[in-house]
């Protein structure tokens, strides 16, 4: 009986010690009380791109030490994966930011619109290229987009106005002046921002340059997407996760090798690796930042605005990102590999970010 009353009393308590809940702002349609505020101590949540996520920790660790606010998690889930996560719903247990390779998609803007989350603010960050990585010592690689094509496709043309499945097995099969080397990639899986740039600029890239692909885009779209952007499953090439270091790995076990992966990581283990020339471009920091070299991407975070009066600090790691020490030409973030935006667009996408834009609805179908 004791015991009972002890609980009762209990009950009574957490009841009258909750916090009150206003009943005229619950939604009449949905009969949803609001999301309460987290306590000052939760972290802010991040998710998304294993590319991004070196600049996005790099920016928590700094917010973290320079502020009052706890060091936000950054967790690489890869960018498809990333606003699946973020889409989930509204709350501090939820993410507060999705680091993209690539702008978000409608069909990933309209899982969000399902559940609630309406007011997606979109940053860009700056540039990198994907690049054709392999080992120090293993042999020197010139592409064009049609050779990497032929060398990762599923199938090609065969002549005779059908398709065949993938016959080359070297990179010498693909081109004589290429090395009599196995075709062996590792690369992104498809979750990853990363093979999404990849496949739109290298891959489509490339077959675009055969005639019987470039007259079959002309006459149907959806086929030719996915002709193009349809990977050979052989063995030649291999999914390696989300983590780029996984390929870096990989290529220092096997010199015939080459690793997909974003300018940073080359960047970070020049000591080790080196980059493809594609088109006779060498994959460098002026080469991209100047549009030269042909597999380059934006880059993003996107943030949930909804959240922002829910998980304190995320306008103040908005800022921190934002800020020219951080992104700018000479900022701490281009010692990571990125490649910055010029003056004008930093100038603008800070403005934007500070304000907290959401996309518009014309952003949102694009």
């Amino acid at each position: 009986m004791r015991n009972l009353l002890a609980m009762l009393s209990l009950a009574t308590l957490a009841v009258a010690c909750a916090p009150e809940t206003d009943l005229s702002e619950i939604d009449a349609a949905s009969g949803t009380v609001p999301v309460l505020a987290a306590s000052p101590d939760q972290k802010i949540k991040i998710v998304g791109s294993s590319t991004v996520a070196p600049f996005s920790t790099t920016v928590a660790e700094q917010f973290g030490a320079i502020s009052k606010f706890p060091t936000p998690i950054v967790e690489t889930t890869g960018t498809g994966g990333g606003f699946k996560a973020f889409c989930q719903g509204i709350g501090p247990d939820e993410p507060s930011i999705s680091n993209a390779s690539r702008r978000v998609k409608p069909s990933e803007i309209e899982l969000c619109r399902k559940a609630g989350v309406t007011q997606i603010v979109e940053i860009k960050i700056g540039y990198d290229g994907i690049v054709l990585a392999n080992a120090k010592g293993a042999p020197e690689m010139d592409l064009t987009k049609e050779e990497i094509f032929r060398a990762l496709a599923e199938e090609l043309p065969d002549g005779k106005g059908g398709w065949m499945k993938n016959p080359n097995q070297t990179w010498k099969d693909v081109a004589d002046h290429l090395p009599d080397m196995p075709i062996l990639v590792s690369g992104p899986p498809p979750t990853s921002g990363t093979r999404d740039a990849f496949a739109e600029l290298a891959l489509e890239g490339g077959a675009e340059e055969i005639p019987e692909l470039a007259a079959l885009k002309e006459e149907d779209k959806d086929l030719f997407a996915k002709k193009a952007t349809t990977i050979r499953n052989d063995g030649k090439w291999i999914d390696s996760g989300e983590n780029d270091t996984a390929i870096v790995q990989t290529l220092m076990k096997n010199p015939d090798s080459i690793g997909i992966m974003g300018y940073s990581f080359l960047e970070q283990n020049l000591d080790r690796l080196k980059g493809a020339h594609v088109g006779g471009t060498d994959p460098t920091f002026d080469q991209i930042a100047s549009g030269a070299y042909g597999i380059s991407r934006s880059m993003f975070f996107y943030v949930k605005k909804q959240n922002v009066s829910l998980v304190p600090g995320i306008e103040g790691y908005v800022s921190e990102f934002t800020q020219e020490d951080a992104w700018g030409p000479t900022g701490y973030l281009v010692e990571k590999g990125l490649i910055p935006l010029s003056a004008e667009e930093r100038e603008a996408e800070r403005e934007h970010a500070l304000a907290l834009v959401p996309m518009s609805a014309e952003d949102q179908g694009s």
